[in-house]
């Protein structure tokens, strides 16, 4: 994971993914990232950092901006352009999928409770749940 930051897009993973979203015209690759959380069992929880981008996206739609820097330029000019409301079951979804990342047995949740960010990173997710409420 090249996170450099425990806000949603301070990876490398999530900014990746903004450019395949910038492609998107509708909420179908979203829903599919988010989906994706859904569908795994294990505890690699492979595309988690994709996930959080999408949640925030989803949030974003909402109205309910969290950091606006360099990194979510992109994707608040996406946002900018396509002023979808989100449906309750996709926000529901995204809820559940951080719920997912947040409770072991979950790497992501491993990798940064090794950190000394951990405290910061769970707050960021805590806190998007709260802007897709």
């Amino acid at each position: 994971m090249g996170a450099w930051d425990s806000d949603p897009f301070g990876n490398d993973n999530a900014c990746d993914w903004v450019y395949e979203a910038e492609q998107a015209t509708d909420l179908s690759f979203i829903a599919k990232t988010i989906e994706n959380i859904h569908e795994q069992g294990g505890d690699d929880l492979e595309g988690a950092e994709e996930a959080i981008a999408a949640a925030d996206t989803l949030a974003r739609l909402k109205g309910n901006f969290y950091v606006r820097n360099a990194y979510t330029e992109s994707i608040d000019e996406w946002v900018a352009k396509h002023p979808i409301t989100p449906p309750q079951g996709l926000l529901d979804s995204a809820i559940r999928a951080i719920d997912r990342i947040l409770t072991p047995p979950s790497e992501p949740l491993e990798i940064w409770k090794n950190s000394t960010e951990f405290a910061k990173w769970k707050k960021h997710l805590t806190d998007l749940q709260d802007r897709l409420r």
